[in-house]
């Protein structure tokens, strides 16, 4: 799974970064993804919202990077972990808590699972909150899941296009770039048939 995220990110990052270099890029429910040091390799800041500590300690510690730590004073419990080359910035702590007066804006949001984990209900709350993190002009590369929601329950939830449209569409233009099939033994297992990733691209305009 990881290794597919890489590809296909690497296979559209040209649409990500729209000709720009040196852009702040947000990662939504990072976890440990390996694409955040690749794109601050090539001299982005990432910025990525992760409620495992252990995951943030786990991804400085897989990649040799050293770190600091500190606490977050807007939000209480919450830790900012920061590479000492100051490129990634890992904030441990509920996403809902994150603003942009927190964490600032974004030129670019690369979202390889978070929408498809957000509780449904929760749904319209996390895309006001996207919405208002980006900036005028970003790019938001989002991947859905595809599968009948009437065999499994997920999580990974099921994101219709349709909804993908209603939950971003007032205020971006979406283009369908890919859908994959991603099917494997798991998703047999699940009572599945099918399984698809699909990967849209949110364009703000100004």
């Amino acid at each position: 799974m990881c290794l597919f995220f890489c590809r296909l990110l690497q296979k559209y990052l040209d649409v990500l970064l729209n000709g720009r270099s040196g852009l702040r890029i947000f990662f939504p429910l990072c976890g440990k993804a390996v694409e955040m040091k690749w794109l601050a390799d090539m001299g982005h800041s990432v910025v990525g919202v992760e409620v495992s500590e252990q995951a943030v300690k786990e991804f400085f510690s897989e990649h040799s990077l050293p770190y600091c730590e500190e606490p977050v004073s807007e939000i209480s419990g919450a830790k900012m972990f920061q590479s000492t080359s100051g490129n990634i910035s890992l904030y441990c702590c509920s996403i809902y808590d994150l603003s942009s007066l927190i964490v600032g804006k974004f030129d670019g949001v690369w979202d390889r699972g978070a929408l498809v984990a957000v509780n449904p209900c929760d749904r319209q709350r996390y895309s006001s909150l996207m919405i208002s993190l980006v900036e005028k002009n970003s790019s938001y590369l989002l991947v859905t899941v595809s599968y009948d929601p009437n065999k499994h329950k997920g999580p990974p939830f099921y994101v219709p296009e349709s909804e993908v449209k209603s939950l971003f569409g007032s205020c971006c233009e979406i283009r369908c770039l890919e859908k994959v099939d991603d099917f494997s033994e798991k998703h047999r297992q699940w009572g599945l048939d099918y399984f698809l990733e699909v990967l849209y691209l949110l364009k703000f305009v100004a």
